[in-house]
């Protein structure tokens, strides 16, 4: 078995996945090739993958080339996770340059404006990756990891359709950080089914294993209560700034513990969460940074300053981590990789396909996220006929901006920006559009100038 890792010169992936890897005795004897452009990083990651097998004599051969295509030859599982250019950098672009045109954009990572620039400068360099998959391992499985998730999925598929592309993202897991707690009951004893738009998705349905009775009625009357005690960003990022420490997690589901300190402050950075449960009656499964990208009254509601100290943590976190190989299951493509190997059809509980009717208000060649059963032979989506017409609006709203990002990837044409911009719930404008677009693209020549 052949396991690929592109982008492996990220510490944090490298190592990290590695270590998801090496714990699985299911993937003994693979060949695990590290990709990566920055060479010196890539060998500083295989540096430390020889000395751990080295201490740890498990059965897998560590390889690593900056040499895509060859380390694609023969592939079974390839598993992405890039970024281009200076992450931080193009990300305060992103999110600043649109402001400064008056596009009330809360974050600027997936949705919105920033979102969608983001989109345009990453998407051209996951189709290569696919073209060479396409070439050298047109059969393996294909994890995306990179954001925006959406976006990306929707415009591979376009291209590749037969393709075993298919994307993850850990944001569901939040939904085992808190549910517990708010039910007083093991995550093991809850049943749950997730559905929406990747960054943009809700809790639709909530059982009882032990019972068999609905859980979500339970949810709704004790979420309000349980975030309004839990610990929020704007708390964590006072915290580390003022101690100059990292806060203590408890459990598997990573608490933060701050001491028995805390901010007044309520919600921080869930204060969308507030009015998505009291109006549409949903649980969201990500923090408001990243849902409210999506909404254009978002911006009245968020708590800003916890956007911002969540973004700031976020830095601050990714320049204080020092990875290394643990032997420890973090994230659940290795889940995902035994299923098909045991044929076992288990339940994973969200992975981005195309849609194809799964949730049938949306267009069938947009990119969704939902659950599936795991099989050798494909995963089988589980699709949501009667999806909540309220919220299932609210994504709709969006469903044509993927598209012309799409549209706009594959055949290079700036108009195709404008539209999408135009087409945004997020912009409110349209006299400086243009000008937004041309400066984007002159600013980020290097990855938007295909864009003609």
């Amino acid at each position: 078995m052949k396991l690929v890792l592109i982008g492996a010169g990220s510490a944090q992936f490298g190592l990290g996945t590695l270590g998801d890897f090496f714990q699985s005795k299911k993937l003994y004897g693979a060949e695990i090739v590290l990709v990566d452009i920055d060479e010196e990083a890539l060998a500083t990651v295989q540096r430390k993958a020889d000395a751990f097998l080295q201490e740890n004599p498990l059965p897998f051969t560590v390889t690593s080339t900056s040499d895509r295509a060859k380390a694609l030859e023969g592939a079974d599982f390839v598993i992405i996770s890039i970024e281009v250019g200076n992450r931080f950098k193009l990300w305060d672009e992103d999110w600043t340059i649109p402001q400064q045109y008056g596009i009330r954009q809360i974050y600027g990572e997936n949705g919105g404006a920033g979102g969608l620039f983001h989109a345009l400068r990453i998407t051209p360099v996951i189709m290569e990756i696919c073209d060479d998959v396409a070439i050298h391992c047109p059969d393996a499985w294909v994890f995306n990891y990179s954001n925006p998730m959406t976006a990306i999925t929707t415009a591979v598929l376009r291209k590749y359709p037969r393709m075993k592309f298919v994307g993850l993202c850990h944001e569901v897991l939040s939904l085992e950080r808190y549910l517990p707690i708010i039910l007083d009951t093991p995550f093991a004893n809850l049943e749950l089914r997730s559905g929406g738009l990747n960054h943009f998705s809700v809790l639709l349905e909530a059982t009882y294993r032990d019972s068999g009775k609905d859980a979500y009625p339970d949810i709704l009357r004790l979420a309000p209560a349980f975030f309004e005690k839990e610990v929020g960003y704007s708390d964590i990022y006072s915290y580390v700034k003022r101690t100059g420490k990292a806060p203590k997690t408890e459990g598997s589901t990573k608490r933060f513990i701050l001491d028995g300190e805390r901010s007044e402050k309520s919600w921080a950075d869930r204060t969308l969460f507030k009015e998505i449960l009291e109006t549409y009656g949903l649980l969201p499964i990500t923090v408001d940074s990243h849902f409210g990208e999506y909404i254009p009254w978002a911006s009245d509601v968020v708590d800003h300053k916890g956007i911002k100290d969540f973004y700031s943590l976020y830095q601050l976190e990714l320049a204080q981590i020092k990875p290394k190989i643990e032997l420890r299951r973090d994230e659940r493509m290795v889940l995902i990789i035994e299923g098909i190997l045991e044929d076992s059809g288990y339940e994973e509980p969200a992975v981005n396909v195309m849609n194809d009717g799964l949730i049938d208000d949306l267009p069938p060649t947009i990119a969704v996220e939902v659950p599936v059963k795991v099989h050798r032979n494909g995963l089988k989506p589980i699709g949501f006929s009667s999806y909540p017409k309220g919220f299932g609006a609210l994504l709709r709203n969006y469903c044509g901006v993927y598209d012309l990002t799409a549209e706009a990837v594959l055949t290079g044409r700036k108009e195709y920006v404008v539209q999408a911009l135009l087409a945004n719930p997020i912009v409110g404008s349209y006299h400086h559009v243009r000008e937004l677009v041309d400066l984007m693209i002159e600013r980020q020549q290097r990855w938007l100038g295909y864009l003609t």
